[in-house]
């Protein structure tokens, strides 16, 4: 194996999968390509079966096309099933496609990851791999800070997660940089796609990856990558204790939970930190499965403030992001979703 494939096996033993379906997505650019062909190249004989997803946003006309036929072209170069989507967001006849195409880049990977999860289901896969890169994580961590986020937004990407019960995320090349990866294909004589959109400034990720990085290298520090790699590792790594912490203080103060009832015992969570506090109840958010879009920081302040009964009108009944309501009632703090 050459010195690629022995750290892909390194980072994700084939042992792990290739007994499994795997499904593989792959834009045509090259981080997916090289992820394709390295697998192709570690996978070891096995009961499983590889499936290239690929999905057509539609954005570039001829071009995406040009992306799908060629990542059909290299499924079939590999024996593998391919799967293709098409968005109906970009597509060219959707007179408003430029102006929800500016609005639209969480709607585009929302529906992009629903198709991949669709095809892992209909297959039967294991796993849904994708080719997210060293220097995608310091984009991932460098955005995050720039918003505004805590020590677990911080921690950038995962290796893995898990989609649905039974299909897990992953994510083996967090180790590998871009431009080693072009290196490996031209090592093999491998073509790839080039996305003429990727050098589009519309798009806050290629701000990030185009602009303020090559200025953060040029003018403060030319390792700005493995600074917030390391950032990335040391706050992934603090998490792992606060969350822990905080599983561990839900435990002893969780009353209730029901499928659209919380009661914890407030005064029990406000004998922890307010940041414990705080982690405690976006695990028991969480765990409900209740929607976390518009849960900012200020929000989960006003909830931790009703714990501990400081602030204002804290102790007062609110209604949080998705109809839920938020009552401390005595020693309980109460939060109800509504009948769906």
């Amino acid at each position: 194996m050459t010195r690629f494939t022995n750290r892909l096996a390194a980072a994700w033993p084939p042992e792990r999968w290739s007994d499994v379906s795997v499904l593989i997505a792959v834009s045509g650019g090259a981080d997916s390509v090289a992820l394709a062909r390295l697998l192709a190249n570690l996978r070891i004989a096995g009961a499983g079966e590889m499936v290239i997803a690929h999905f057509n946003h539609g954005l570039r006309g001829a071009e995406s096309d040009a992306d799908e036929h060629f990542v059909g072209s290299l499924a079939q170069d590999l024996g593998w099933k391919c799967e293709i989507g098409r968005s109906p967001i970009g597509s060219t006849g959707d007179p408003e496609s430029k102006l929800r195409r500016a609005a639209s880049e969480d709607q585009s990977r929302t529906a992009r990851y629903a198709f991949l999860l669709e095809c892992a289901q209909r297959h039967g896969a294991r796993f849904v791999v994708t080719a997210h890169t060293a220097d995608d994580q310091a984009e991932t961590v460098l955005h995050r800070l720039l918003r505004g986020t805590g020590i677990a937004g911080l921690g950038g990407m995962r290796p893995a997660r898990e989609l649905v019960p039974g299909i897990a995320l992953v994510r083996p090349l967090l180790k590998f940089r871009r431009a080693e990866l072009r290196e490996y294909l031209v090592s093999i004589e491998q073509p790839y796609r080039e996305d003429s959109s990727n050098a589009s400034l519309d798009y806050t990720r290629n701000r990030l990856r185009n602009d303020l990085m090559p200025k953060l290298a040029q003018d403060y520090n030319p390792r700005v990558v493995e600074a917030l790699l390391r950032l990335s590792q040391l706050s992934a790594e603090a998490q792992e204790i606060v969350a822990a912490s905080a599983a561990d203080l839900l435990s002893t103060s969780l009353l209730i939970a029901e499928r659209s009832r919380i009661e914890l015992n407030a005064p029990q969570l406000a004998q922890a930190p307010v940041y414990l506090v705080r982690e405690a109840l976006i695990i028991a958010w969480q765990d409900q499965g209740w929607p976390l879009q518009g849960m900012g920081y200020e929000t989960w302040e006003l909830l931790a403030a009703m714990v501990t009964g400081q602030g204002g009108d804290a102790a007062h009944k609110h209604v949080l992001p998705g109809e839920i309501l938020a009552e401390r009632a005595g020693d309980r703090l109460i939060l109800l979703r509504p009948a769906q």
